[in-house]
């Protein structure tokens, strides 16, 4: 399906468009919440495209496939035939000038995608699954997926990758890894980001606050009296942790959401007025 038909935009769509509809979407549709999970694999797929604007360019103008045609010189489809017949089974007596036999024989490298969450990119993740390299044998792949790992990683296996050429070493394998967008964290290198909601109330007068982390602990944070709309505040440690010293996490921040209460009374409404006249 269309990605721009899966988040429900049109394809002039500016990005602060795309990602209001993925948070929609992603709410409607999170396994979480009884969605279905191919729908919502979909969704997140069509974002991680869409949101990415070089990404986004190659989506919007895919680069035309030859195949089959000889656009890089070299012997037409049976000419290798005829050049047999006609020199009694020899060597290709133009093989100087079409270029084929200064080339090496090799393996070529195999490039591979896989998907993870937020959480698997945050803990790491042992990745096994079958592949079917060109020359048809199966190939087991044990994967360790390091913690802190960021979207658009490229993992190289060395000597994972195509076998068809015995008399040249096996080639590589590339594995991009993709860490899918998240319904409550938003990920900016190594920090996280996370909306907290409280009432007026609470931030004029401040407050305590529990919340969830992306390792499933409870924090409890004090909201400072006089809190303003979109004031954000850091805790240090609890953001990802990072690829190169698993050790060391980045930040979490919270962006502060006051939310203004809509079904007072109107002895509520009294109350306030008192107050602030």
């Amino acid at each position: 399906m269309d990605h721009y038909s899966t988040l429900g935009v049109t394809k002039t769509a500016t990005q602060d468009e795309i990602k209001k509809a993925f948070r929609k979407l992603a709410s409607q549709h999170h396994p979480d919440k009884g969605g279905d999970t191919a729908k919502f694999q979909a969704i997140q797929v069509a974002y991680d495209t869409l949101r990415d604007v070089e990404k986004r360019a190659q989506y919007d103008n895919p680069q035309p496939q030859f195949n089959g045609g000889h656009f890089g010189g070299g012997v037409p489809p049976g000419f290798e035939d005829v050049f047999s017949q006609m020199f009694g089974g020899g060597q290709n007596p133009f093989g100087d000038i079409f270029g084929r036999r200064s080339q090496p024989v090799r393996n070529r490298t195999l490039n591979l995608q896989t998907q993870v969450t937020l959480e698997e990119a945050f803990s790491g993740k042992d990745l096994i699954a079958h592949i079917n390299l060109p020359s048809g044998r199966d190939q087991l792949l044990e994967v360790k997926i390091p913690a802190g790992v960021r979207d658009g990683t490229v993992l190289r296996l060395a000597g994972m990758g195509e076998d068809s050429a015995h008399n040249a070493p096996r080639g590589d394998i590339h594995l991009a890894v993709h860490v899918m967008p998240h319904n409550r964290f938003e990920r900016k290198n190594d920090d996280l980001y996370i909306n907290l909601d409280v009432n007026c109330l609470e931030a004029i007068l401040g407050c305590s606050k529990q919340f969830d982390t992306i390792e499933g602990t409870t924090l409890e944070i004090n909201i400072p009296a006089g809190s303003q709309p979109g004031q954000i505040m850091s805790v240090q440690g609890y953001g990802m942790p990072l690829m190169a010293d698993p050790r060391m996490r980045g930040r979490l921040l919270l962006q502060i959401n006051i939310i203004i209460p809509r079904t007072l009374t109107e002895d509520q409404k009294d109350l306030i007025r008192q107050i602030i006249s």
